[in-house]
């Protein structure tokens, strides 16, 4: 079974600030970016990792990401949207890739044992995300005030690594570009498609830096 892997790093970081891509934020001496490499260089099924960044950072510093991480075949322009930056990675994949493997490039606390069974259940299902059930209370909000409370029960909120078969997900990425179709993340291109989604549980440590606190529980976190 051959697995790839599209990592894509190609935002530039609006809702967290600063001066620099937040991929590129420094945890231990080192791009947040390559704390997530790093795990999937450790997990033994991902064979190899497509790494989808901004042109200006992929024409300054593409070749040091591809001479530092061994596990990086191969790196690609980001698009407008995620999506079209993921399927820019989907399309550079190798031949005879099985099992596609979506993670996003500022989720650095996955782990292989997370990755792996991601994998193990696309191949069962077709395609499987993690995700943790919601436990806050969910509010609908209209205009600044409660409309109503909606109830939690068979909610997840829902994370990355994600994994799919290769012509699944072919599918699902031709089918939302016919219809002019954007979703959050690939999962609801094959709910899009009609298609079951597995859910693998994640962990509430596998948290996306998205906002100036994650970078204080961040750096806390890798300190640990």
């Amino acid at each position: 079974m051959k697995v790839g892997a599209i990592i894509p790093a190609a935002g530039c970081g609006k809702r967290i600030g600063g001066s620099i891509p937040k991929q590129f934020i420094e945890f231990k001496g080192e791009p947040l970016l390559h704390h997530t490499l790093m795990v999937f260089s450790s997990c033994e099924l991902v064979d190899y990792v497509i790494l989808v960044m901004p042109q200006a950072d992929a024409d300054a510093e593409g070749g040091n990401w591809l001479s530092k991480y061994k596990i990086v075949r191969k790196i690609v322009i980001g698009g407008e949207q995620r999506q079209d930056s993921v399927y820019n990675g989907f399309k550079s994949l190798e031949e005879l890739t099985e099992i596609v493997v979506v993670h996003d490039g500022v989720r650095p606390f996955t782990t292989p044992q997370m990755i792996i069974s991601t994998v193990e259940e696309a191949r069962k299902y077709g395609a499987a995300i993690t995700a943790i059930p919601v436990s806050d209370t969910i509010k609908k909000v209209a205009d600044g005030f409660v409309e109503k409370t909606i109830t939690r029960d068979g909610l997840w909120r829902v994370q990355t690594p994600q994994a799919f078969k290769y012509d699944l997900l072919k599918e699902a990425f031709q089918k939302a570009q016919r219809d002019s179709y954007y979703g959050t993340d690939e999962g609801s291109l094959v709910e899009y498609l009609g298609k079951p989604v597995r859910i693998v549980s994640g962990s509430e440590l596998n948290m996306k830096i998205t906002h100036k606190e994650d970078l204080i529980i961040g750096k806390s976190l890798l300190e640990t």
